[in-house]
């Protein structure tokens, strides 16, 4: 088995699709929302209150604050789905070119980048979740089942000095190799 997907354990009996490819040229592999959720508009009242403050630089209590920092945090969509490839492969996750010109439904951090040892590593089985904020004026439902991103599988090098450098064991998701 050089490169695929599997289902997460818990989702086995939940009629969850792999993710494909919809065309024969495609690049990317579709992956599909695990759950129904709603990712809430970022234009919700604190954070048009916090933006108002600081524009007429008036001082923002810190209750209004917080409630914008929720605003703005990104939203998981668990896709029910881990990845496996070869050492020197990674799977990148991005947004489908539909989600920001119909949904406003933009990936925060650009690309997800899903490393080769995220794939049933000792802390979680490897679930790929998908990074979302909604920069649309409403509310966006997503359906079981719709399409929200897609992952392609590429190589990647290693520098001169890379034996050299500190490594670690991986024993989580996101953010688990920073300190």
């Amino acid at each position: 088995m050089k490169r695929g997907f599997e289902i997460v354990s818990k989702y086995n009996d939940q009629d969850l699709n792999v993710p494909y490819r919809t065309t024969n040229h495609a690049a990317g592999y579709d992956f599909e929302s695990a759950v129904d959720m709603v990712i809430p508009s970022i234009w919700k009242s604190n954070f048009l209150k916090v933006l108002w403050s600081i524009k007429h630089e008036k001082a923002v209590d810190s209750t209004a604050l917080e409630g914008a920092k929720k605003v703005l945090k990104p939203f998981l969509i668990p896709t029910g789905i881990k990845a496996y490839m070869q050492p020197d492969e990674v799977l990148i996750i991005a947004n489908r070119s539909s989600n920001p010109l119909k949904r406003g439904l933009v990936i925060p951090n650009g690309i997800g980048v899903i490393d080769s040892d995220y794939y049933n590593n000792s802390a979680n089985e490897g679930e790929i979740f998908v990074q979302i904020l909604n920069f649309g004026i409403s509310d966006i439902h997503i359906k079981k089942g719709e399409r929200i991103g897609q992952g392609i599988f590429m190589p990647f090098l290693i520098s001169d000095q890379d034996d050299d450098q500190k490594k670690q064991t991986r024993n989580g998701g996101f953010g688990s190799s920073g300190q």
